[in-house]
């Protein structure tokens, strides 16, 4: 895959008075009736760590809750860190008695400053996603400066009217856009592009593949995908694109940068939800790195 780099954006963190009387619980009880989406049977959604009776100071909106993101949120005055992925590394939490039974020093430092500092944490996942339009969809399309389109959008599937521009360009757009280091892509630099599927986060290959095979759809943007999986996939339909074949590509976003927009419009939401209590986004920088050239 080729690679476009860019910078990670910072962003500030507003200062707003808060409500005495507000506790974590509450706190998600009333965004979870704000926002009115199904429950899932099983869901990954909730306090995962922390007092549920903790009175709200201030909410610390993030996309994944690293111990530098804790760090900043604590220093920012937050109580309650909001974050979409996992808090212990595993999205299910099934790795999470392994990690104990290690006596893991990661694990156990990570703990021991939430249970120093009091921190509460929140994990905002499952309805995000199911809320229509996607809500991390539609925030990473804003940031992007696309709409999504509304009749797939209530349906689950977030597409975009993008062109006309280039698979290579389209790459360059999505790395500066959302923050990605190390965005990559598959496909001819020079395939002209008009309309785009987003499958952002980790969604799957069944997914992606179905987004690729759509003949209304020139390029998916995800935030990251097995190499075997998708990339081999998009990389065998970019190849038949090149034969005849209708052309299609691929541009991998990473996780984080993918799903960061959609986290800030969270904090947007949240902040209309419970106005009374002071509610800051975190950004999570990019946790990639691009590798110094050879030359």
């Amino acid at each position: 895959m080729s690679r476009v780099t860019t910078p990670t954006p910072a962003g500030p963190v507003p200062a707003r008075p808060h409500d005495p009387t507000l506790t974590a619980a509450c706190l998600v009880s009333r965004a979870a009736a704000a926002l009115a989406v199904p429950a899932r049977p099983t869901t990954v959604d909730g306090l995962v760590a922390g007092d549920p009776a903790t009175v709200v100071r201030g909410v610390a909106v993030t996309t994944l809750a690293t111990l530098e993101v804790l760090e900043r949120a604590a220093a920012a005055g937050a109580n309650v860190v909001v974050s979409h992925e996992p808090l212990d590394y595993d999205h299910t939490g099934a790795s999470v008695d392994d990690l104990e039974a290690e006596g893991d020093p990661v694990l156990a430092a990570k703990r021991a400053f939430l249970a120093a500092h009091g921190l509460v944490v929140w994990r905002a996942h499952d309805a995000w996603h199911d809320r229509r339009p996607d809500g991390v969809d539609e925030g990473a399309a804003r940031a992007l400066g696309w709409a999504l389109d509304p009749g797939p959008a209530a349906e689950g599937t977030s597409l975009c009217d993008v062109g006309p521009t280039t698979l290579g360009a389209l790459a360059t757009h999505v790395a500066t856009a959302l923050g990605a280091r190390t965005a990559r892509y598959v496909g001819d630099p020079a395939q002209p592009v008009r309309r785009v599927g987003l499958d952002l986060g980790f969604r799957g290959f069944a997914r992606n593949r179905a987004l690729l095979r759509r003949d209304d759809v020139d390029v998916v943007v995800v935030g990251e995908a097995h190499e075997w999986e998708t990339a081999s996939y998009a990389t065998d339909a970019a190849h038949l694109g090149a034969r005849g074949g209708p052309p299609k590509g691929l541009v991998v976003a990473g996780h984080v940068p993918a799903e960061q927009a959609g986290m800030a419009l969270f904090a947007d939401w949240l902040r209309e939800v419970v106005p009374e209590v002071p509610v800051a986004f975190v950004p999570t920088p990019d946790l990639a790195h691009p590798a110094p050239s050879a030359g």
